[in-house]
């Protein structure tokens, strides 16, 4: 099992930065994914959420911007022959326009690019987004006025093998 600790980062427009994937081993293969990434030995969710929003936006922000948690799942995916399953937490950081202004994504944690998507981009494209359905999720976040009181379990999924 792998536990990684996600950031639906959205800026002063409601819009979630997006960063891109292809793998190497599938021509044309190719999706956006939230900021985030693994849990490292010794940290918690939340620690690792702010090490990975540093690492690949360079923003260091104090651990009381993060939000708490909005939603989990567990997901099974390949990526250049390896098969993961992992557990995904997901917590909400607004910004600021200035700090979304010195969002530096690094290319090496976006190999294919970066993106501000609106809910409605999000609702339209034809791209590959992980999590699956995050269009309406992401509305639901932004025009709650705030989290759910128990965090939201999206359901197991198999990115490998469910279409939707």
């Amino acid at each position: 099992m792998r536990w990684t600790s996600r950031v639906l980062l959205v800026d002063e427009r409601d819009r979630l930065l997006l960063l891109c994937a292809r793998d190497p081993r599938r021509p044309g293969a190719r999706w956006w994914f939230t900021v985030g990434g693994g849990v490292e030995d010794g940290e918690d969710h939340r620690q690792a959420a702010l090490r990975e929003l540093r690492e690949e936006t360079a923003l260091s922000l104090p651990a009381e911007r993060l939000g708490p948690l909005l939603w989990t799942r567990r997901t099974h995916l390949s990526v250049d022959g390896r098969a993961f399953d992992q557990h995904e937490e997901y917590r909400l950081v607004r910004l600021s326009a200035a700090e979304a202004a010195a969002t530096r994504v690094d290319p090496a944690e976006a190999s294919h690019g970066h993106h501000w998507w609106t809910v409605q981009e999000l609702a339209t494209t034809s791209e590959t987004v992980r999590p699956k359905r995050l269009a309406p999720l992401l509305a639901e976040v932004l025009t709650a006025g705030g989290p759910a009181r128990t965090p939201l379990h999206l359901r197991d999924f198999d990115e490998d093998a469910d279409p939707e």
